[in-house]
C-alpha cells in the first residue's frame, strides 16, 4: 500500500527588488500541488482584504499568545505590529500532500531553519546589482533615499545566501521558476521524502 506522502516545506527569500513574486506567481502556473502560505498580521486589514486568505487578522492579545503556545514558525515586529506564519495551516497542508511554499524575509527563514529542521531553503538571487538597482527604480513608487536604503539591505541580504539549500538566479522569470520546480523535484526524490511502500 502507497501512504501518502507529505508535503515539502519550500521556504522563499531574496533582496527586494530580486523578483520573488513574480517567479512564484510563474512557478505556481506550472506545478500542481502547491500551497502559499497565509501570514498573520496585528494591523487592521485594508480594504478589500480578506481574513484567511489576504493574512490571518489577529489581535495582538492573541498574537503573543499564540507565539507563547509555540504556534508560529517564525514571525517578527515591525511598525508596532507583529508578522508571521502560523503553524496549523502549513502543517495542515503538508499532511495533506500539498507543497507549501512561504515567501519570507531572511531575519524569518532562519527561524523556520530553527524550528522546522526538514525545510527547505531557496535563495532567489538578482543578475547583478546594477539589475536590482534598476528594478527598484522601475517600480517609481519611492523616494530616493528609500531605494538607496532598499539597496543597502539588499547588498546586506545577499550576503545571507549560502545560508540557503538552493540559489536561483532570476535573469529570466520562467528560467527562474523552472529552476525552482526541479529542485521540488529533485526534493522529493530523496530518500526521506520518497512515498513508503509497505507490503501486508
Amino acid at each position: 500500500m502507497i501512504m501518502p506522502e507529505r508535503g515539502l516545506l519550500l521556504v522563499v527569500s531574496g533582496p527586494s527588488g530580486a523578483g520573488k513574486g513574480t517567479v512564484l506567481k510563474s512557478l505556481f502556473t506550472k506545478r500542481e500541488g502547491l500551497f502559499s502560505s497565509v501570514s498573520a498580521t496585528t494591523r487592521l486589514p485594508r480594504p478589500g482584504e480578506v481574513h484567511g486568505e489576504s493574512y490571518y487578522f489577529l489581535s495582538k492579545d492573541l498574537f503573543r499568545q499564540e507565539i507563547k503556545d509555540g504556534n508560529m514558525l517564525e514571525y517578527a515586529g515591525y511598525c508596532d505590529n507583529y508578522y508571521g506564519t502560523p503553524r496549523g495551516p502549513v502543517e495542515e497542508k503538508r499532511n495533506q500532500g500539498y507543497d507549501v511554499v512561504l515567501e519570507i524575509e531572511v531575519q524569518g527563514a532562519m527561524k523556520v531553519r530553527h524550528s522546522c529542521e526538514d525545510a527547505t531553503l531557496i535563495f532567489i538571487m538578482p543578475p547583478s546589482v546594477a539589475e536590482l538597482e534598476k528594478r527598484l527604480r522601475k517600480r517609481g513608487t519611492e523616494k530616493e533615499e528609500v531605494v538607496q536604503r532598499r539597496l543597502e539591505t539588499s547588498k546586506a541580504e545577499v550576503h545571507t545566501a549560502s545560508a540557503y539549500d538552493y540559489i536561483v538566479l532570476n535573469d529570466e522569470v520562467n528560467r527562474a521558476a523552472h529552476d525552482i520546480d526541479c529542485i521540488i523535484t529533485a526534493e522529493k526524490l530523496k530518500p526521506g521524502n520518497c512515498p513508503k511502500i509497505f507490503i501486508e
